[in-house]
């Protein structure tokens, strides 16, 4: 292998100097702009009084292990919807990418699903699901706020993954369904073989993103009485006369989201490399 010519050492060396210049002019402007949020946070004629309040120390010391206590149920309900949520929503986007006329019932069901639960508003949802259900006092029923209020989200969000799955379904060309028909596979093989492995690498930038919603909107299942973060974050507050334990929570849900964006963002990249360079499921 011939030696880089002196043209390529010299662009490299630029390349390297603008990028080191770029990293220190980066770091000096977020130095600058962080000092400077902070002295006029700090200055502030109310500064003590909200430090006092929602920056109290002792009291985030004292509300941490109840806080993350009402974590781990926001984690595991989480992990459970989540399993459910896109098996729902791959079934209903397979509903509403059926061709054929006696498929039209099922279509119009699946339809009508999506409308309604992508339009409710989740808060009404929970209250519906969390206080209607019970209501009727049918057997059978649940009446613990954590099972009720996984349903309402199930509901909500399996309406707005199908939708990202049938985006990614109908994007695959139908010269590949075809090809893959006149190959003799059945309608099932075709979507298993061919169209689903495409569909799911190129929905998966919008499932992670709507994968961060559904963490912090894990936080609403407070309302029916559930005690996660949120709730036990109301109780401490209560309990106190001070709202640092909300602070506490919230930085609780962000630490859970930050893996999850930074997964969305490498995915988003990937997939823009992909699709600039043809590659698979461009």
């Amino acid at each position: 292998m011939s030696a880089p010519s002196q043209l390529h050492l010299e662009r490299l060396a630029y390349k390297r100097s603008r990028a080191r210049r770029s990293t220190v002019v980066a770091l000096l402007s977020t130095v600058v702009f962080a000092a400077a949020a902070w002295l006029t946070i700090t200055n502030a004629p109310g500064w003590p009084r909200v430090q006092e309040s929602f920056f109290d120390w002792e009291a985030a010391k004292k509300s941490f292990p109840a806080l993350l206590d009402g974590l781990w149920l926001n984690v595991r309900v989480l992990v459970v919807c989540g399993i459910l949520i896109l098996v729902i929503g791959l079934g209903i986007a397979a509903l509403r990418t059926l061709r054929g006329p006696v498929w039209f019932p099922l279509r119009a069901l699946a339809t009508a699903y999506v409308d309604l639960f992508r339009g409710l508003p989740l808060i009404i949802c929970l209250y519906l699901i969390g206080f209607g259900l019970p209501g009727l006092r049918l057997g059978g029923i649940p009446n613990d706020p954590v099972v009720l209020g996984s349903i309402a989200l199930v509901l909500v969000y399996s309406a707005y993954v199908a939708e990202v799955f049938r985006a990614g379904i109908e994007s695959i060309h139908p010269s590949q369904l075809a090809s893959a028909r006149s190959l003799g596979l059945t309608h099932a093989q075709t979507m298993r073989i061919v169209v689903m492995p495409q569909a799911v690498r190129r929905v998966l930038p919008p499932l992670l993103n709507d994968f961060v919603a559904f963490q912090k909107d894990c936080g609403l299942i407070s309302v029916l009485g559930a005690v996660d973060a949120v709730r036990a974050a109301q109780i401490e507050s209560a309990t106190s006369y001070n709202f640092t334990p909300y602070v506490v929570a919230g930085l609780l849900f962000v630490l859970l989201a930050v893996p999850s964006s930074r997964l969305a963002d490498w995915a988003s990249r990937r997939a823009a490399r992909r699709q600039n360079a043809g590659g698979p499921g461009a």
